[in-house]
């Protein structure tokens, strides 16, 4: 695990983003964790978050040319994104949708740069993908090439097949999916917080019912994973 990822975690916990206890995740999965990146909510903590994103992107060594952000949570995530990249040297246009079309002034559901050329789409985590499939349908629509996907957390636990849902979405779309960190770097994380490590027992029984069985091929920021 590469120090920002480290210090990801530690910020997530900060925030109370990455909490631990009993709770019921979207698919209706009784889960001994939670990650809400809403909770993000100072300018602080997404300068910070931003900057993280950035760094994974960086590290991955995907290429790309433009950052797109679905609505509405990926509206303020690709703007902070995009500062970051900026701020380190790497300056890229970037846009959002809309959830409704706009009919009047300049119209349409995109704001922002216009998208051409290889767009990496970027989130905070992915449940059923269905915000991943109309992103890919509007870059398309517009003539561009959605390139990759990058969230924040990779959960590794079964989608609607024996795969993670970030690896059915690889192998739907064919294009690279980058995570931040992974279930199995929260893992490594509580074993060195003596505070904390009494909740693995309880993730490690979660991941035996609900965790992927297919050998993830998702590249997770650090690794050697190409993409």
């Amino acid at each position: 695990m590469s120090d920002f990822q480290w210090r990801f975690i530690d910020f997530a916990l900060q925030y109370d983003v990455l909490r631990f206890g009993n709770f019921r995740t979207k698919a209706g999965r009784p889960s001994p964790y939670f990650f809400n990146a809403g909770l993000f909510n100072d300018g602080f903590a997404l300068k910070q978050l931003g900057q993280f994103y950035a760094q994974a992107i960086l590290a991955s060594g995907i290429r790309f040319d433009a950052l797109f952000g679905p609505a509405y949570k990926g509206i303020p995530l690709v703007s902070t994104i995009a500062i970051a990249l900026a701020e380190a040297g790497h300056n890229h246009p970037f846009s959002f949708n809309r959830k409704e079309i706009k009919d009047h002034g300049e119209g349409g559901n995109i704001v922002g740069a216009p998208l051409a050329g290889r767009i990496l789409i970027v989130d905070d985590v992915v449940s059923a993908g269905l915000s991943v499939g109309e992103s890919i349908t509007l870059i398309h629509a517009a003539g561009a090439t959605p390139c990759g996907i990058m969230v924040a957390l990779d959960r590794m636990e079964k989608g609607k097949s024996e795969c993670s849902t970030l690896q059915e979405i690889k192998n739907k779309y064919d294009i690279p999916v980058i995570s931040l960190i992974t279930l199995d770097d929260i893992i490594a994380y509580l074993h060195t917080r003596q505070d904390l490590v009494h909740h693995i027992p309880a993730i490690e029984t979660y991941r035996t019912f609900y965790g992927a069985k297919v050998p993830d091929t998702v590249n997770h920021t650090g690794r050697s994973t190409s993409v």
